[in-house]
């Protein structure tokens, strides 16, 4: 059926609601937003679902969620783990109570017990579910840091990461072979109760969770000594983390904790921001106000699902607050860890540091100085958690730290995705060692830099939403792909990487070699003097993203390079639409 046979099928089946059919009603006239709707399925992707709430199949709905639940237990029978169950957790975006409840009824019409979170939690809270619960599975209906017109439904498997090949492919192929919606299973919350196939969890999953947060706590003696001095503004933007995260300082002992009261409580409309994205100055307007207000030491905002961190530091000596990337604010900690561990004689001669391929160098650096093994693993946090399960199967290798560019990292292997309630129990806790020493988290980054190098590190994004933007993504990334550019900027290309075709190519020799790491479709430059340029298709924004990092000899060496590399290879991008 092509989009307009679709769009009448849904007006005339009676397993579509009322409202679902006025709202699509609403639409008869506009044919190119029936065409966006009804054009394709909402795509089930590497980490699930992610699209805009609405009515059609390529919209987020309670349909769309129970045809992928469907998928899933069809995939969990056939893996013969329905004896096993599945944790569900929800954040605070419109519908997330609804799409959470629907994926329950489903998943216990197919004989699967649901273990659902009586209230909105946070991401790695679910990952720490799945295992602790002895789980197949999980879902997580959750948009991170999308728009307010967004949601979505995040997959994890039983070693609590989100679902990595074969998995993925296979649950995929399952939701795919579902063509019409309504044969869905279902059923009532009452039936699904009466059978023994629901369960709401709750406080005893958060105090084993709460507890492993601070287990990773590698000086509690700078804690105490300094818990009355440190001041934090934190906000959790609407979203998860207010009670998680205030809960595991105060237990702490950080005494002086300040929350941005406009933007305390759930709200799916993120009132005061465009978009809830830590990442963005202007979630920090606000706590920034209160920052001054107070003369904080450093501001923290969580995303609305509480997997990313977004940090604002003061320097003491111009009385600004600067903000740290996520790549500045993970070596931070990076370094931070290994060297409390270090100084406890806690680092093994088989210690690992595992990032992303799109994630500073600096972290290399940090490694080789603590003597830890540095793995690179594919973007998505789901790979670093591949690494920990790697480690758990082979007893080779022990995990000490991960991290992304995207503003997440994980201490410790309780859970398997990023934890920025842990990360802001880190840096709480660096800041009050630092400061143990006179010196603020602003001063201890330039003594970082000063020690390995001042590397900068930038993303930009172009984006192109629609049918036509995903052609004008795939043609950039096929020209490119059949085009190795000589030179990026002022540098010379020294080899490619090309993760679809497994090559990496020397640019001089012409030799080529894999890339050892799975199929994605992501291209990567090494530059000379530890440059670099990757560009690959968001997994999940309509955007082509380009990521680079240069080192320089100071501040001002770094962010000329960065700046003139970054507008280089933009304007090529460009000139290819």
């Amino acid at each position: 059926m092509d989009y307009r046979e679709i769009y009448e099928e849904w007006l005339a089946n009676p397993y579509f609601d009322e409202a679902t059919k006025d709202e699509l009603r609403a639409i008869a006239d506009d044919d190119k937003e029936i065409k966006e709707r009804f054009y394709k399925d909402l795509e089930f992707g590497t980490a699930g679902l992610r699209g805009v709430i609405g009515a059609g199949i390529n919209r987020m709905n309670i349909y769309v969620v129970r045809r992928a639940t469907q998928g899933l237990a069809n995939y969990i029978i056939k893996q013969g783990g329905q004896d096993k169950g599945v944790a569900i957790a929800f954040d605070s975006r419109r519908m997330s109570p609804e799409f959470a409840e629907e994926a329950a009824l489903t998943l216990a019409a197919n004989g699967i017990k649901a273990y659902k979170f009586e209230s909105l939690r946070p991401t790695p809270e679910l990952s720490f579910a799945v295992r602790e619960l002895g789980c197949v599975a999980g879902i997580n209906i959750t948009a991170s840091h999308n728009p307010p017109e967004y949601n979505g439904y995040k997959v994890y498997w039983e070693d609590g990461a989100q679902f990595t090949p074969p998995h993925d492919k296979g649950v995929t192929a399952e939701v795919l072979a579902i063509t019409d919606l309504s044969t869905v299973k279902t059923m009532s919350h009452d039936e699904a109760v009466a059978a023994g196939k629901y369960e709401i969890i709750g406080q005893a999953i958060d105090d084993k969770f709460i507890g492993h947060v601070k287990a990773q706590v590698v000086n509690q003696d700078a804690i105490d000594k300094m818990q009355k001095d440190i001041r934090i503004v934190y906000t959790p933007l609407h979203g998860t983390g207010n009670i998680p995260a205030r809960r595991a300082l105060k237990e702490l002992g950080f005494e002086n904790v300040y929350v941005v009261k406009e933007q305390e409580l759930p709200d799916g409309d993120f009132p005061t921001v465009s978009y809830p994205n830590p990442e963005a100055a202007e979630a920090f307007a606000l706590g920034l106000k209160l920052a001054k207000e107070i003369d904080a030491d450093l501001v923290l905002a969580t995303d609305p699902d509480a997997d990313r961190l977004g940090v604002y530091v003061k320097d003491s000596k111009s009385g600004e607050y600067i903000p740290l990337t996520g790549n500045m604010s993970g070596s931070l900690l990076c370094d931070y860890v290994l060297s409390q561990k270090q100084e406890a004689g806690k680092i093994p001669a088989d210690g690992q540091v595992v990032k992303s391929i799109v994630t500073t160098n600096l972290v290399d650096a940090i490694a080789r100085n603590y003597g830890c093994e540095l793995v690179e693993v594919l973007t998505g946090f789901k790979y670093i958690g591949q690494q920990i399960l790697k480690n758990e199967a082979t007893g080779k290798g022990t995990y000490l730290f991960g991290l992304e560019e995207s503003y997440g990292c994980l201490i410790g292997t309780y859970a398997r995705d990023k934890d920025a309630i842990s990360a802001t129990v880190a840096l709480c806790e660096a800041a009050a060692y630092y400061k143990m020493k006179g010196m603020t988290l602003w001063d201890a980054m330039i003594a970082m830099y000063e020690k390995y190098g001042y590397y900068k590190d930038a993303v930009k994004s172009i984006e192109l939403k629609g049918i036509e933007g995903l052609e004008k993504i795939q043609k950039i990334m096929d020209s490119l792909r059949s085009n190795t550019p000589e030179k990026l900027g002022e540098y010379p290309v020294v080899s490619a990487r090309d993760y679809k075709l497994d090559t990496v190519k020397d640019m001089a020799t012409g030799e080529v070699k894999p890339t050892g790491l799975p199929a994605s479709n992501v291209l990567y430059y090494d530059l000379p003097d530890n440059a670099w340029v990757c560009v690959r298709p968001s997994g999940t924004e309509p955007k082509v993203k380009i990521y680079y990092g240069v080192k320089g000899t100071s501040l001002e060496d770094a962010d000329a390079k960065s700046a003139a590399l970054g507008d280089a290879v933009l304007s090529m991008i460009n000139s290819m639409i």
